[in-house]
């Protein structure tokens, strides 16, 4: 049974999110967004009409998610009132404090999320690093927690490129997480070397392995952000599919490599991005995809620039070994632990199977973003 300190706690934290969410100005903000929606030449400009209604709904989801945290925590201290007359019981006092908890956590959660691109939709690349079989299973395992996590959360998760390994698992895969909130910005805590650490599989002995894996994150750009492509930069070279697919896959071309020549606008240097899109049998379709691949990295580099990250963006470039691991999965202790947050669990299956929403909260909680203009 929870505590007259708990329920003040609740209400509090409800206050609390009243001022710094700025839901007042937000009710205003939204009764005029939504009258611009009502104007007779509002669909005339359908781009700029679906940018308004996303603008809309963005503000209302602020809105009706406070709300939806205050009658939670009304209902609370009518329960608590109510049991001490008798006419609730513990559980069900019990049962309504998780409830309205859960609700305030999401919506403190999300206020961490200021940044520009922590809405958007995002890219995630896998590699396997150096190990051979063993690490390219282990790629296959992080392929497979991200997939579960993501349509868990209501994301449509797909793979745009996946070179599998030699024996088993995978070398790298691209997937992109689409159609949800908030995907880059819960998933950009993944950034970094994640190490697996269990008795093999793969070996004879049975000896207990070491094996790395790197995971990097972009935010997935769309038509409302303008990214300069030069296209004297640009070439492509088409292949046969590989895989799943029919016949078609293996007969027509579809397959695209786009590749970009690169040029630090700040030291000059020179890089070739190269991008590899199998998504569909359609070639167009893959072009067009792996130019807005193209695009996000762009935007991804220019966006850390501009938040003077680069420090950051150095450590995400480390070597896929030993000391440079954010997170660390030891399957015989028993024991997944982020080496950032020192956040920690016991329950490793549930861990691979896509349960990472402590690992993701600690993170955020741990290294707050302030709100910038990008």
């Amino acid at each position: 049974m929870i505590t007259a300190d708990q329920l003040k706690d609740i209400l509090s934290r409800t206050d609390a999110l009243y001022h710094y969410l700025g839901i007042e100005q937000k009710r205003i903000e939204f009764e005029e967004e939504q009258l611009r929606t009502q104007a007779p030449d509002f669909w005339e400009d359908p781009d700029r009409a679906r940018e308004q209604m996303k603008k809309v709904k963005e503000i209302e989801r602020w809105v009706k998610g406070y709300d939806k945290a205050r009658a939670q925590a009304e209902e609370l201290q009518l329960a608590f009132d109510f049991y001490k007359d008798e006419l609730v019981t513990e559980e069900e006092v019990d049962a309504i404090y998780n409830k309205v908890v859960a609700t305030i956590e999401d919506l403190e959660l999300k206020n961490m999320l200021r940044q520009q691109e922590d809405p958007m939709e995002c890219v995630m690349k896998i590699n396997s690093g150096a190990g051979g079989t063993e690490s390219q299973d282990w790629a296959d395992m992080l392929m497979r927690m991200y997939m579960r996590w993501g349509e868990a959360h209501g994301y449509k998760v797909t793979i745009s490129d996946i070179q599998v390994g030699d024996e088993a698992g995978i070398k790298s895969v691209t997937m992109k997480f689409e159609g949800g909130e908030y995907a880059f910005g819960y998933l950009k805590s993944e950034n970094g070397v994640h190490r697996l650490v269990r008795v093999s599989p793969f070996n004879a002995q049975g000896k207990r392995m070491t094996s790395f894996a790197s995971v990097f994150v972009t935010p997935l750009v769309d038509d409302t952000i303008e990214v300069y492509v030069d296209p004297a930069r640009v070439s492509w070279d088409t292949f046969r599919s590989s895989g799943a697919g029919g016949q078609n896959v293996n007969k027509v071309e579809s397959g695209v490599r786009l590749r970009y020549q690169y040029e630090d606008p700040d030291t000059g240097e020179q890089e070739e991005i190269l991008i590899e899109n199998t998504e569909t049998r359609d070639q167009p379709k893959n072009r067009a995809k792996a130019m807005q691949l193209l695009k996000s990295q762009l935007y991804d580099r220019a966006m850390k620039k501009r938040m003077e990250a680069q420090a950051k963006v150095e450590a995400a470039k480390k070597k896929i070994e030993w000391g440079s691991q954010i997170r660390s999965y030891v399957f015989d202790d028993r024991r997944v632990k982020d080496h950032r947050t020192n956040y920690q669990t016991s329950d490793v299956d549930s861990v691979m199977n896509g349960k990472l929403d402590g690992f993701i909260k600690a993170y955020l909680m741990e290294f707050p973003t302030e709100e910038q203009n990008i």
